[in-house]
């Protein structure tokens, strides 16, 4: 049955409101970079990004004719009392909260808030975290289900069909055993999630009015040609393996699929409709081989390539020059790779499945073909000596020295629950809080032997290192029009702002 399906029961639908919601979450460490990101963190910068995922959950139950209520108070930059009021105002049957380890003690905390003033209200939490530890929200906070796994969006639409027409839970749900006024009650299960029998091509494309796709489409650094979107063709990474990665938790090894070029092009046809001119596609890995040389071929016969300009997140040594040449050639701009050390040991140690020399090897033919790589790179492994984290420096510095990258980010490593990485601190005694508060990329989690001080210095020299004379120099006569102008001061001060949160 397609998703997109109307149930029988219009009055029963009509009346079950539904509101997916990013609760403020007020800090003086600034915006919380949230959904659709595999690393948290607190930001100054100001980026925001659509949560794609619970956008196509809230455009197929809408086409389902069920009130959907977008209720992204973070991207409106609306203070919690406003929102909360607006949420009392609304009632909502359910209310869905995605999660990560640094905030998911707020959310407890809203969500007894919530209960508070609204007990008949469902509220039901996803995410990483609540993947790896789902019966922990259960004992800190009056939550209803927890939806375990990547695939929200079918997730969504198969708890609010059970719980409208008694359809059956799939694997992945937990929640009480009895009466929601019970909080004691024992927690059940309906299994192991799975992910391989949801057929990506089933949900509609993002319907993008719906999920207010003008608040996302400026405040993003992804973006030179605004305003931009994002879409996600392939869930999550091909590879899928790195241990760090808070993604593996909820999209594990193996597990990798794709919506077919046909469902891709349509939506990105449809973003050009609405004015589009930069689309990031955020899938771990972009899909590489012949699903990535039909997108590009689709592209360009469509025309698309000469009205959108695309980026992606891709892998060292993935693809030929061939390749990349015809990336170019099909509109592709910003590719975002994940350096991670030029220490082979560790990437090694992290599953990283690539080598140090390839990082050089594949930003040549990137910059080859006219594309302009993104680096990141982390901090902090409890195994690196100080020598080997120096090493990554110099060879950042060298990467940008020599023209090869555009653009870096560089973070404090933190092992997430559900990661291989946390259970290797576990076992191996490393880690120096287990305070969910504190793993958000501001200070170290792990031991190493840096100081927190020492960790930050080392990544504002990292920020600092790049920005050479002969970096800047290049970047000035790369201009060509006044979007290169205007994408330049943009990134400038994003770049000074992002000092701060290493400050």
């Amino acid at each position: 049955m397609k998703l997109t399906k109307k149930p029988a029961n219009i009055s029963a639908v009509k009346k079950f409101s539904i509101s997916f919601s990013s609760p403020p979450l007020e800090s003086d460490k600034g915006i919380p970079f949230l959904s659709q990101n595999r690393q948290f963190q607190w930001t100054n910068t100001g980026n925001v990004i659509l949560p794609v995922i619970p956008a196509y959950g809230a455009t197929a139950l809408k086409q389902k004719d069920y009130r959907v209520y977008w209720d992204d108070a973070i991207a409106e930059k609306i203070p919690y009392q406003k929102w909360f009021n607006r949420l009392l105002k609304r009632k909502p049957k359910i209310i869905f909260i995605e999660s990560k380890t640094p905030v998911i003690k707020k959310h407890w905390q809203i969500i007894n808030h919530i209960k508070k003033f609204l007990p008949r209200s469902i509220v039901v939490l996803m995410g990483d975290h609540v993947t790896a530890l789902p019966k922990e929200s259960f004992l800190n906070s009056k939550v209803d289900y927890v939806i375990t796994g990547g695939d929200y969006d079918f997730m969504m639409i198969n708890l609010v069909e059970h719980l409208v027409h008694k359809t059956k839970l799939e694997p992945g749900f937990y929640y009480r055993s009895k009466t929601q006024k019970n909080y004691s009650s024992k927690v059940l299960n309906t299994g192991k999630f799975a992910l391989k029998h949801h057929n990506l091509d089933t949900l509609p494309i993002i319907d993008r009015k719906l999920t207010k796709w003008k608040l996302y489409g400026q405040e993003n650094t992804n973006f030179k040609y605004k305003p931009g979107a994002y879409i996600m063709s392939g869930r999550d990474c091909w590879w899928g393996r790195c241990t760090f990665c808070s993604w593996t938790t909820t999209y594990p090894a193996g597990t990798f699929r794709t919506f077919s070029v046909t469902h891709t092009i349509k939506e990105i046809e449809n973003l050009v409709s609405l004015g589009v001119r930069e689309i990031f596609d955020d899938s771990g890995s972009l899909p590489i081989g012949p699903w990535l040389t039909e997108l590009c071929h689709q592209l360009i016969q469509r025309g698309l390539h000469k009205k959108v300009v695309i980026g992606c997140n891709m892998r060292f040594a993935a693809l030929s020059q061939e390749q990349y040449n015809l990336m170019r050639q099909a509109g592709f701009r910003f590719v975002l790779y994940g350096l991670e050390s030029s220490n082979q040991k560790t990437l090694d140690f992290i599953h990283k499945n690539t080598k140090v020399a390839d990082a050089r090897k594949s930003l040549i033919m990137a910059k080859k073909a006219g594309l302009e790589p993104h680096l990141t790179i982390m901090i902090g492994y409890p195994w690196e000596s100080k020598q080997n984290a120096y090493k990554t420096l110099n060879e950042a510095k060298s990467l940008f020295r020599d023209g090869l990258a555009d653009s870096m980010q560089a973070t404090i490593l933190i092992p997430y629950p559900g990661t291989p990485l946390y259970q290797q601190c576990l076992d191996n005694d490393w880690l120096l809080t287990t305070d969910w508060d504190d793993f958000d990329m501001r200070q170290p989690v792990m031991k190493s032997p840096f100081t927190d001080e020492e960790i930050k210095k080392i990544i504002r020299e990292l920020f600092h290192g790049v920005l050479t004379p002969k970096f800047l120099i290049k970047k000035i006569f790369s201009i060509r029009n006044f979007d290169d102008v205007k994408f330049l001061f943009t990134y400038t001060v994003k770049y000074l702002k992002k000092l701060r949160d290493f400050s």
